[in-house]
């Protein structure tokens, strides 16, 4: 393992939560000074992340990097330990980026500002902490944190319907935690040594059986954060009564959080499980995608209708995940990332147009295009880059995936073809219903009956430069993807290794033979120079 001289993760993720503490303390009267502090704070945090990256991460090992180690329940193991590889690093910058532009997203909140940026900033902590632990215990320590944060935000910022979405949100997520720790403590308490550290629980000789017994309990867990349909009905409604900034955090990090999980826990550590669960995950991939497209498709509320979009968008996590490929995993990731970046874009976007339309019913608008110029284009951005526009990240992330999967000769040719089709169907119906979106939104005649269309306004600079510092990845990782593919190719590639190995009928064969076979069968048969002389 690589280490630093100075412990960058421990900071990152304490120094927001400890400065949250202060925020009490800072004589304020209007909330500006509050938001400033809290923007500051969030500014400091990712500079400090991004100088321990690029000064102390590797890409050429798939060892945990920046690691950290302090004791703390020695009785059971149970440490502060802390570190990142090419699984985690990724959503490590991608948390401090999205929620530091969630801040300054934050600058119109004027009720109780200082509870509300304190939530922000003891959220930041967290988040980063879930993706960095290598303890289980703690792990779901953190991964428990971020729940009260989100249920307060949501329950005192949101809509009309703010506490049922809350309550909703808490019973779903608080629900299948419960399952991460039951898990959990079977795995530490198995064998001879009571442990909660990942590296070692890795190395212990589960049983297959037992190993679906704690893949299930894992799979359930992380169906709820992804979400995975049909544990996925608190999305839509949290989406649909949050405020923009909540928004950007629910789809720029926390679905991720599950995506994650289910790569850290359930792939890397149960393998053999992995294996044999694989074919659910497509099916269960397939279903999100068409199912959550269709029913996007039919929404006429604005914020339900980019929400399931988001659970389409991650359907091609779960491919990915389950293709046994380098190229597929490889996109799974990316798509992560991508959609992160998007989806917090979409629904910052949502939140300003609301702010000036005060409608999300799509029936209700129209024509504000016109007197929304900025607004028209950055939507317009952001909804090609969801759709897979070539040139933007949504694109390479969704190809990758479904080249990935369609090369892999862990299933049946029937069963790729159908599954590949199928997903091509999602694919195709993402276009029509964001472009019909754009549409009903800002084309056509206005609508006379909203008063509030005479009194609109365009963006303003704060908002141009959020969508500008999000469409900037976007836009860079689609033309050139090796500037993100590069931080986790190695790890994704040894964790592949890992994974044919437990599929007898692919331990023998490398990826490159596997995609020559998809293409070119032939290829594999033809006679060496040897031969030929």
């Amino acid at each position: 393992m690589l280490t630093a001289n100075f412990p960058w993760l421990t900071t990152s993720i304490l120094f927001p939560i400890a400065a949250s503490l202060l925020i009490p303390f800072i004589p304020d009267k209007d909330g500006k000074t509050i938001r400033w502090y809290a923007l500051v704070v969030g500014l400091i945090d990712f500079a400090i992340l991004v100088y321990a990256f690029y000064n102390y991460y590797d890409f050429s090992t798939s060892e945990m990097q920046l690691f950290e180690s302090y004791t703390w329940v020695p009785q059971l193991d149970l440490n502060w330990s802390v570190g990142a590889d090419g699984l985690s690093m990724p959503l490590i910058l991608l948390t401090g980026f999205i929620t530091t532009l969630a801040t300054l997203a934050a600058w119109p909140v004027t009720l109780k500002p200082r509870l509300f940026y304190f939530l922000l900033l003891t959220m930041y902590g967290g988040q980063i902490a879930v993706f960095a632990v290598q303890d289980m215990l703690l792990f779901f320590l953190t991964w428990e944190l971020e729940l009260i944060p989100i249920y307060l935000l949501l329950s005192i910022w949101g809509g009309k319907k703010r506490h049922y979405a809350a309550t909703k949100f808490i019973l779903y997520t608080a629900g299948g935690s419960l399952f991460i720790l039951l898990s959990a403590l079977g795995m530490a308490f198995y064998g001879d040594t009571v442990t909660f550290d990942m590296r070692s629980l890795m190395q212990k000789d589960f049983p297959l059986t037992l190993q679906l017994w704690f893949y299930t309990g894992f799979l359930i867990a992380y169906a709820v954060k992804l979400p995975i349909i049909p544990l996925h009905t608190w999305l839509p409604d949290a989406h649909g009564e949050a405020t923009a900034p909540v928004h950007m955090l629910l789809a720029g990090i926390l679905l991720k959080m599950g995506g994650y999980a289910l790569i850290r826990m359930n792939a890397e550590m149960l393998p053999a499980a992995h294996a044999t669960v694989a074919p659910a995950l497509v099916i269960l991939g397939v279903v999100n995608i068409i199912y959550a497209a269709l029913t996007s498709f039919a929404q006429r509320n604005l914020k339900r209708k980019i929400a399931y979009s988001s659970i389409s968008h991650m359907g091609f996590v779960l491919l990915g995940i389950a293709s046994f490929t380098d190229l597929g995993l490889s996109g799974a990731v990316l798509q992560m990332v991508s959609h992160g970046l998007i989806g917090a874009s979409l629904f910052f976007l949502v939140g300003a147009t609301y702010d000036r339309t005060h409608t999300l019913m799509l029936d209700e608008m129209g024509g504000v295009g016109q007197k929304m110029p900025k607004i028209f284009s950055m939507f317009t951005a952001c909804s090609l880059a969801s759709l897979a526009l070539p040139g933007m990240s949504g694109f390479v992330a969704e190809l990758m995936v479904f080249v990935g999967f369609a090369t892999s000769d862990a299933y049946a040719p029937p069963f790729k073809v159908l599954v590949v089709m199928l997903a091509a169907v999602g694919v195709i119906l993402t276009p029509i219903y964001l472009l019909s979106m754009l549409r009903e939104i800002f084309y056509g005649p206005e609508n006379k009956t909203l008063t509030s269309h005479e009194q609109l306004m365009d963006a303003e600079p704060r908002e141009v430069f959020i969508i500008s510092a999000l469409l900037v990845p976007i836009i860079g990782i689609g033309l050139y993807p090796k500037l993100l593919t590069q931080i986790y190719d190695v790890k994704t590639q040894q964790l592949t290794a890992r994974l044919r190995e437990q599929v007898p009928s692919l331990a023998q064969k490398t990826p490159t033979e596997t995609i020559l076979q998809a293409f070119k069968p032939e290829l594999l048969k033809a006679p060496t120079l040897d031969r030929v002389q």
